[in-house]
């Protein structure tokens, strides 16, 4: 085995960690749409899914199913019909979907069922178990159209899918429901998915579609050479969709966005949009910090916080590399741990991204942001920008009239946030006898 190999592997698998750690016992909810099924994506994803488990998360996966009842429709010479958005299921139309859905269980219980050595499913033992965990009720008739056996969830059977996931079972689930008098009705896998990811409280709700992802802000390749927006607050969600047309098929942008703000507004802490075009999607984005689609996360989920005597370790590994090649000044464990009340850390998922210190010196209403780092993997995500408005709260909080730093490597970013170099003099006396001359910092203050 090569020793750049090994260079890579190693430091890779340990980043891996802390999200294996993090998921580990959590619930997804994963939607599959019929048009990954039919680009061939099933396999990749079957096996994808399967390490998932292995690590300990559960999983719900519900299948879509559009083409194959598009395909259907058209061996049969009968014309597929949709309207506002929804498929209008005649009695023809309900006997294609029903072949469609039969069709494809079988399919991706027999893909789950294989152990072929050398691939990832060697070994692997995933039983899925499938059932009438949905009860439906007609769409009934909107604006002069009868939607005939299109169907909405009514009522999703939560007990019994949390038992099958107790026994680690994956509970996979057709877009078919069945009213109390047994008659059955087509559903969309992507109400299915979301209904069923804010019943179960799911810790994630991800939906493999054919968009990329979506973007926000208009694209400054000088600055941001990324195609999407890989992380999207649920304001910022519900406000494009308020600008997008109305959804009416599955490559409209907002299409997959109501759902995901839907699931996000009824207590899903994450959404996700993941293009199947893409191999392994789903594992870039679970376990790779910058992800690889478009997340609606809710953003009362506060991730920044005042730091505890448990964040020390963290803090520690993450300004060592900075410590190091002189960007930081270096701090004792010791210092640390007394300080530790002024520290301010942002975290994504268990691990800490960025941190600052605020030391306030009250007789001259003015207080020293330190220690500012934020991880070369969030640079350029607003983590910065959160850190430094948290510490002005926690400054104006104080009584402090300004704020300073002291640096040799980010004056601009500071003076672009409303900093202005001052001279030395300025500091307060307490400060001025612990400057460094070897380093020459600059120093740069900031009216509150």
């Amino acid at each position: 085995m090569s020793a750049v190999f090994n260079f890579t592997f190693v430091p890779w698998f340990r980043s891996v960690a802390p999200y294996i750690h993090k998921f580990r016992h959590q619930t997804f909810v994963v939607g599959l749409t019929g048009e990954a099924i039919a680009a061939g994506k099933l396999q990749a994803t079957v096996q994808d899914l399967a390490m998932i488990q292995a690590m300990g998360v559960k999983i719900v996966l519900v299948h879509g199913f559009r083409p194959q009842v598009n395909e259907q429709l058209r061996a049969k010479g009968h014309a597929a019909r949709y309207s506002h958005g929804m498929r209008i299921t005649d009695p023809v139309a309900l006997d294609c979907a029903q072949e469609a859905a039969g069709q494809l269980r079988y399919e991706i219980e027999a893909a789950f069922s294989q152990g072929l050595p050398n691939t990832p499913m060697a070994g692997a033992r995933v039983r899925v178990i499938s059932g009438n965990f949905l009860t439906a009720r007609p769409v009934g008739i909107i604006d002069g159209v009868d939607f005939l056996h299109t169907g909405q969830v009514r009522k999703v059977d939560i007990e019994g899918i949390h038992r099958t996931l107790a026994s680690d079972a994956m509970v996979l689930i057709s877009p078919f429901g069945f009213s109390p008098t047994g008659e059955a009705f087509n559903l969309a896998m992507e109400e299915v998915a979301t209904r069923v990811a804010i019943e179960l409280k799911a810790d994630k709700l991800l939906f493999l579609t054919e968009q990329p992802g979506l973007r926000v802000r208009p694209l400054e390749p000088a600055a941001d050479d990324n195609p999407i927006d890989t992380e999207l607050p649920l304001a910022a969600a519900r406000q494009l969709l308020a600008q997008l047309p109305p959804p009416q098929q599955p490559t409209d942008a907002g299409f997959y966005l109501q759902h995901c703000v839907r699931a996000c507004e009824h207590g899903v802490e994450r959404s996700h949009i993941l293009p199947f075009a893409t191999d392994g999607a789903l594992l870039l984005e679970i376990y790779v910090h910058d992800g690889f689609g478009t997340m609606v996360v809710d953003e009362k989920l506060e991730e920044l916080r005042e730091a505890t005597i448990d964040d020390v370790g963290g803090i520690i590994q993450l300004i060592e590399p900075f410590e190091r090649d002189g960007t930081l000044v270096k701090r004792s464990r010791t210092e640390i741990e007394r300080d530790i009340s002024s520290y301010t850390i942002i975290e994504h998922d268990g691990v800490i991204f960025g941190c600052a210190a605020l030391h306030p010196y009250p007789e001259a209403r003015t207080a020293e942001m330190a220690a500012v780092t934020v991880s070369p993997h969030s640079q350029g995500t607003g983590d910065g920008e959160k850190l430094l408005k948290r510490i002005e709260q926690r400054a104006r909080a104080l009584g402090m009239t300004s704020l300073f730093v002291l640096t040799t490597r980010t004056m601009h970013w500071f003076l672009k946030r409303g900093f202005s170099p001052v001279d030395h003099s300025w500091l307060p006396e307490a400060r001025k006898r612990k400057y460094n001359w070897d380093r020459k910092s600059q120093i740069l203050v900031k009216k509150l």
